[in-house]
């Protein structure tokens, strides 16, 4: 859900201040972070738009703030039809290749509870988030995606909106999506066959 309000206190200098909703109730913080790298530097008086977070004593604060007025940025990776239609091909293929003998069904049923425990992973780093409370390490939502977690990973960016909106996390994601990808089509050439004979599965 979002919200209104007008900026009443700004520190540019300091990149933070405070919003008052639309209505009265309790001023709400506002980070520079909490905007679109592409939106103009706050003036006090502006109307913004935002989810409402808190932090670690509990506070009110400002997530996914937009001036009213400004345009949504632009989709950022993954957001398309095209991501997910992969994702549904992969898990599909995998499927596939799984019935025919080619790939153990241990692979399978990795790729399926990676794929659990990345959603999981973050949807309860988007609650910390909101909250202020313990944050996951990008590194290990990355390591999760590498190891085969990386569908349910593309699920929650876009059902829980998490992570979606971040360049530098986006361009690391999609290079573990390749490498993993690249990793499942070398076992299913020779050498990979002969790899997964040799551990007897």
């Amino acid at each position: 859900m979002r919200y209104q309000g007008r900026l009443s206190q700004w520190d540019d200098a300091r990149g933070f201040g405070f919003i008052t909703p639309n209505g009265g109730g309790e001023r709400v913080f506002l980070h520079i972070r909490a905007l679109p790298r592409s939106s103009a530097r706050p003036v006090e008086g502006m109307l913004f738009t935002y989810q409402l977070g808190r932090d670690a004593q509990g506070r009110p604060r400002a997530i996914e703030a937009r001036r009213v007025g400004e345009a949504a940025a632009p989709a950022p990776a993954g957001e398309g039809r095209v991501a997910p239609v992969f994702a549904c091909l992969f898990c599909v293929a995998v499927f596939a290749l799984t019935l025919a003998g080619r790939l153990p069904w241990q692979l399978a049923a990795g790729y399926a509870g990676l794929s659990l425990a990345s959603f999981i992973a973050y949807a309860l780093d988007k609650q910390s988030a909101q909250r202020g409370g313990w944050r996951t390490r990008e590194s290990t939502l990355h390591l999760l995606a590498l190891a085969g977690g990386w569908p349910g990973a593309l699920a929650a960016q876009r059902l829980v909106r998490h992570k979606n909106a971040k360049p530098e996390f986006q361009a690391v994601f999609w290079l573990t999506v390749l490498l993993n990808c690249a990793g499942l089509l070398w076992l299913l050439m020779p050498p990979g066959q002969a790899f997964l004979r040799s551990l007897g599965v």
